[in-house]
């Protein structure tokens, strides 16, 4: 979804043949001077601010996936700071590689933007709780990050061959399962930020105006401001709170504002089978969204998007998760509502995104800019996570318009995915009885619902004289 956070209208499969359709002409201007606009260079004021929206469009979701986590790990704020800090340095990272490349191995070398994904969330939260807390959690999680994006990196030339076990059926299950799943994660950080354990009325008020301030800007608003839009909530939100006494400043007393993030502030890497499982199933839902994203990119920038591409590409998000745990961050991958900033804003070089991605980077080395996300009151943060976590589950459910519901087969498939993956969003404890190394797969209700979507594809439009006889699910476009 990252998995990121894959925003409403954006179309999405799995399958190069099912990719959306060509947009609006006028979105493809022509080739000047033998230079794709793919490859052009901007003026710089032009390209800066271009880059600026890409960053304010991508930002907030950048900093969400370390305060989930944080939150529901319970950690310090300079934990919290360390995580966000991180996270923003390598998506910077990962970004470079993927619009500039490393030879002609790595990047596909398209406007894309990368980020932390919200795949992974689930299995890191199950993994961090059965450990017993976040001190002996943490170095399991990121042991598993780095095998797991290794196992993609390996496996990225021969992944376009796998995208067919991985059809909109699939991945609009999973995708849609990692939205509604993270949702009452949001409703209970407005019960955590009451001491009694009960949402208060000035809580639930502050997260309402929030929720207000954003609609308004979405309807009334254009361009720089519309993209803005959640950062702006975000502010709003909490200078709302400081005449509320629900805002908190001194997270910031300790920040500098320069500095070099510690590697690995949470101690070496730890590796764990069933944990290093779950995240290798968390990467190939990274690889399949990525790869349905990097199809999608080329047909709006006119530019073709070949297996080795799509190779290429795949390897710059693996490389990324894979060096991200050395700076406190999670698995990187592609940020779908930089795609239709693209649409909108109809520049495609890669090069402005490279500067966003630079951008990032001087971002990530300041510890106050991470400190002040964290000073963000909890009911606008979950006020704000409500639109991401939202989209995400929209998006899924667009990708779901692509298969062929009608056949109880698939219907069958998608009820299964959500109705099993959501047993630990809806019943805490649901596995408590199982053993440790059971509950890291099972706890995660993402990789549950994603190993079930996959099996239940093989055995129903794969396996025996039935799949054969089985006509392949119709590409729907929007």
């Amino acid at each position: 979804m990252s998995s990121q956070h894959r925003p409403a209208g954006k179309a999405e499969t799995a399958d190069p043949a099912a990719a959306p359709a060509d947009p609006a002409p006028e979105v493809h201007p022509e080739v000047h001077s033998g230079v794709h606009p793919v490859d052009e260079i901007l003026p710089p004021g032009r390209m800066l601010v271009a880059s600026l929206q890409h960053v304010a469009s991508m930002y907030a979701g950048a900093v969400s996936v370390p305060l989930v986590v944080a939150v529901a790990a319970k950690m310090s704020p300079g934990d919290t700071a360390v995580l966000m800090g991180g996270s923003l340095l390598m998506a910077g990272i990962a970004t470079l590689l993927q619009t500039l490349g490393i030879g002609n191995f790595i990047g596909s070398r398209l406007p894309f933007v990368n980020g932390v994904s919200f795949a992974g969330v689930g299995v890191m939260l199950t993994i961090i709780t059965t450990q017993g807390g976040v001190e002996a959690g943490m170095p399991v999680v990121f042991g598993a990050i780095i095998v797991s994006s290794v196992f993609g990196f390996l496996v990225s030339s021969y992944f376009s061959r796998l995208v067919r076990f991985f059809p909109p059926v699939v991945t609009g299950s999973v995708i849609t399962l990692i939205g509604v799943s993270l949702i009452p994660v949001a409703y209970d950080w407005i019960v955590d930020d009451s001491p009694s354990g009960t949402p208060q009325p000035g809580s639930i008020g502050l997260a309402g105006a929030t929720v207000l301030v954003m609609l308004l800007l979405q309807r009334f608003t254009r361009g720089f401001l519309k993209q803005i839009s959640m950062l702006f909530a975000m502010i709003f939100g909490t200078l709302l709170a400081i005449p509320m006494g629900l805002a908190d400043f001194s997270k910031l007393d300790d920040a500098a504002l320069v500095g070099i993030p510690s590697p690995l502030h949470f101690g070496a890497p730890e590796f764990n089978i069933p944990a290093i499982i779950s995240m290798c199933v968390v990467m190939l839902v990274i690889l399949t969204e990525s790869t349905a994203d990097m199809i999608a990119l080329g047909k709006i920038v006119d530019k073709e998007v070949d297996e080795k591409t799509i190779a290429r590409g795949l390897r710059a998000d693996a490389l990324g998760s894979a060096l991200s745990p050395l700076f406190n961050a999670f698995h990187a991958s592609a940020f779908a509502q930089n795609i239709g900033l693209v649409v909108i804003s109809k520049v495609r070089s890669r090069f402005v995104v490279a500067l966003s991605g630079a951008i990032l980077v001087l971002i990530g080395l300041s510890p106050a800019a991470a400190a002040l996300i964290s000073v963000v009151p909890m009911p606008v943060l979950a006020a704000v996570s409500l639109f991401l976590f939202g989209s995400i589950a929209v998006s899924g459910i667009q990708t779901l318009l692509q298969a062929d519901l009608h056949r109880g087969d698939n219907a069958l498939i998608v009820v299964v995915t959500l109705g099993a993956g959501l047993a630990p969003a809806l019943s805490d404890g649901f596995y408590d009885a199982f053993p440790a190394w059971a509950q890291i797969v099972l706890g995660s209700g993402i990789s549950t619902g994603c190993l079930l979507a996959v099996a239940l594809n093989l055995a129903f439009n794969h396996f025996g004289s039935k799949a054969s006889a089985t006509e392949p699910e119709p590409a729907v476009t929007h």
